[in-house]
């Protein structure tokens, strides 16, 4: 009897571990069914992360041709406005020496007639009603040389 008692504890202790190992491969397919699940969530999240890189870098070079082609047309205008810049400042320093030769001629026709012992012009010409703009601006030139031979 004593062989009997035996075979039956190793036999219950097997048909134990035998339960224990199916309760163990059971947890273990539960786990491996979550990982697949995560695999495929994670796979899906990789590849929406990938199409939205790539979405990224296409806005990114857009972004750097847009700006580029500004910087272009902001160096053509800027170039534009130098060129506009210069001929003004040449506009304005040509005016300047017009206005001192015409300012020399209207001072010294004064001092020859002064020389000569004429009379002073007096402002008011026959042509004078139909030309007012003329008018003003030779009275304009006048008091301006007068200022200038003042201050000289």
């Amino acid at each position: 009897m004593g062989g009997l008692a035996f075979g039956l504890i190793v036999e219950g202790a097997v048909a134990i571990l035998l339960m224990l190992t199916i309760g163990y491969c059971y947890v273990l397919n539960v786990r491996l069914k979550r990982l697949h699940a995560d695999r495929d969530a994670l796979r899906a999240m990789i590849t929406d992360l990938v199409r939205a890189t790539d979405m990224a870098n296409g806005a990114i070079q857009g972004m750097k041709q847009t700006a580029a082609e500004a910087d272009a047309q902001l160096q053509a205008r800027l170039q534009e406005a130098e060129g506009f810049n210069t001929s003004i400042a040449q506009h304005v320093h040509a005016g300047n020496s017009l206005l001192e030769k015409i300012s020399q001629i209207a001072k010294t026709a004064r001092e020859a007639e002064a020389e000569k012992g004429l009379p002073a012009r007096e402002q008011y010409t026959p042509e004078a009603p139909r030309q007012p703009k003329a008018r003003n601006a030779l009275s304009q030139l006048d008091r301006y040389t007068r200022s200038k031979g003042e201050a000289a």
